[in-house]
């Protein structure tokens, strides 16, 4: 969560952030790490949209998308959520799963690869879409 909370200064709005990882690896842990550096959410405030797919953190410099794309499997189904509607100059839209959609790796501006090496450790790699 410290790495997110650091992480926060780094990122701009109008970014768009893949979140990797396997099932349990910390991707809501980062998420909630990078709210409370942006004083958008505490971490307790900050949960898994799996079942909602997208979670809406508001800060006074930057409003945060968390979505998850887990259960999203065609273009057809993405295109209900109306994602595009989200980005704006005041907006990160951090994305679990995403992945699975060429558009995202596409139009990514980072990914946090996070794989768990064991039970409280992580490797974390943060790259720039370009």
């Amino acid at each position: 969560m410290e790495y997110g909370r650091r992480l926060a200064s780094e990122l701009k709005p109008g970014t768009i952030v893949l979140l990797r990882g396997d099932l349990g690896a910390g991707k809501t842990t980062m998420v909630k790490g990078i709210a409370e550096g942006f004083r958008a959410a505490g971490r307790e405030d900050v949960t898994s949209p799996t079942f909602t797919l997208v979670h809406e953190y508001r800060g006074q410099e930057v409003h945060l998308f968390h979505i998850d794309l887990y259960r999203i499997d065609t273009l057809r189904e993405l295109d209900t959520l109306a994602l595009d509607d989200l980005r704006s100059e005041r907006s990160i839209l951090l994305i679990e799963w995403g992945e699975k959609f060429e558009r995202f790796r596409n139009e990514r501006d980072y990914e946090i690869a996070i794989e768990r090496l064991g039970e409280n450790e992580r490797q974390i790699k943060f790259t720039s879409g370009e």
